[in-house]
C-alpha cells in the first residue's frame, strides 16, 4: 500500500458484542462477567506489541476503566485513541434501570451537571432551553469528551471521536445536513478531528458530497472485508465510495467478517484498497493477538 496503515484494537469482545448472531453475544456476555479489566487491559497491552498502534472504544466505564488501567501498567508510548459516542448498550441498560426515556434523561441531566464541568453545563442549559439538536448533541459530546480527557495521559492521542452508527444512518436518513456540520465544527474547535461510524457507507459518501462537506477533515468507519459481510448497500458500491472519498480517514471494521475469515484471507483484499487509512479488529484471546496483528502488520505495512 502507498501509506501506513492504523491497526486498532477494537472493544467489542469487551463488551461480549458479536455482529454474527445473539447466541454468540451472549455467550461472550457470559465469558465477560468471568474477565476482568486487568486481562482486557493485557489483551490491548499485547496488540499494541505485536503491531497494533491503537485503541478504538466505546465511551463507557469499562472501556474507561481499561485506558485507565493501560495509564498506570502500560509500556508502550504514543497510543492513538479513537473513540464512539454514544455506547448505546449502555444507554438502552440505563433506561431499563431508570425507568424508560425520560429517566434516562434525567440520570444523564444529573451526570452532566455533577461533572463540574462548565462548559458543559452552560452549554447543558442552553440547549436544553431551546431543544436543539445540534446544541444537544454538542452538550453530549462535550461531557463524552471530558470524561476521555479525565483518564488518558501523556502516553495517549485523542484523534477523533465518532458519532456512532446508530446517530449518524439516523441523521442521514432525515437528511439532517446541519447537525453533521455542526458537529464537524464543534469538534474542529475542540482539537479533536471529527467522525462517523456508519453502515451505509456508499450512501453518507453521496449525501456528504452533495452538502460540500470536506473529507480531509473528517474520519468514517465503516465495515470492509472480502465477502461484503454489512457492506450496504453492495460491495461494489462501497468500493467505489471509498475511491470518491479519498481525503477522508477511513478505517475499516469487520474486516473478518464476525470470524467468518482468517487474517490471513482478509488481508490481501484489504491491502487492495488504496484508499484505506486503517483498519480495526475486536481480540478476545492472547493467541488471537499474536496471529492477528502479525499478519496484518506483515501484509498492510
Amino acid at each position: 500500500m502507498t501509506k501506513t496503515v492504523n491497526l486498532l484494537v477494537g472493544d467489542n469482545p469487551f463488551h461480549g458484542i458479536s455482529h454474527l448472531s445473539q447466541e454468540r453475544a451472549r455467550t461472550r456476555s457470559t465469558e465477560q462477567n468471568q474477565e476482568n479489566i486487568e486481562h482486557a487491559a493485557n489483551l490491548v497491552e499485547l496488540s499494541l506489541k505485536n503491531g497494533a498502534n491503537g485503541f478504538m472504544f466505546s465511551v463507557d466505564e469499562i472501556t474507561l476503566s481499561i485506558i485507565k488501567n493501560l495509564n498506570k501498567n502500560s509500556q508502550t508510548e504514543n497510543i492513538d485513541l479513537y473513540a464512539i459516542v454514544p455506547y448505546a448498550y449502555e444507554y438502552v441498560r440505563k433506561a431499563t434501570q431508570t425507568g424508560g426515556v425520560a429517566g434516562l434523561a434525567r440520570q444523564l441531566s444529573k451526570e452532566m451537571i455533577f461533572s463540574r464541568n462548565a462548559k458543559v453545563i452552560a452549554l447543558n442549559m442552553g440547549g436544553l432551553i431551546r431543544f436543539n439538536p445540534s446544541a444537544l448533541l454538542k452538550v453530549y459530546v462535550n461531557y463524552e469528551l471530558s470524561r476521555i480527557r479525565s483518564v488518558i495521559n501523556y502516553n495517549f492521542a485523542l484523534k477523533s471521536i465518532m458519532l456512532h452508527e446508530i446517530i449518524t444512518d439516523m441523521a442521514l436518513a432525515l437528511n439532517m445536513n446541519q447537525l453533521f456540520k455542526s458537529y464537524i465544527k464543534f469538534m474542529e474547535k475542540s482539537n479533536v478531528r471529527p467522525g462517523f461510524e456508519t453502515r451505509n457507507f456508499a450512501y453518507l459518501v453521496e449525501k456528504f458530497k452533495e452538502w460540500k462537506i470536506d473529507f480531509s477533515k473528517v474520519t468514517l468507519t465503516a465495515s470492509f472485508n472480502k465477502v461484503g459481510f454489512q457492506m450496504c448497500p453492495s460491495k461494489i458500491e462501497c468500493e467505489q465510495a471509498l475511491e470518491d472519498a479519498q481525503e477522508a480517514e477511513v478505517i475499516a471494521m469487520s474486516i473478518l467478517a464476525a470470524g467468518y475469515l482468517k487474517p490471513a484471507e482478509a488481508v490481501g483484499y484489504l491491502a487492495g484498497l488504496q484508499r484505506l487509512s486503517g483498519v480495526v479488529v475486536g481480540i478476545s484471546k492472547e493467541s488471537q493477538t499474536t496471529e492477528t496483528f502479525r499478519v496484518l502488520q506483515k501484509g498492510l505495512n
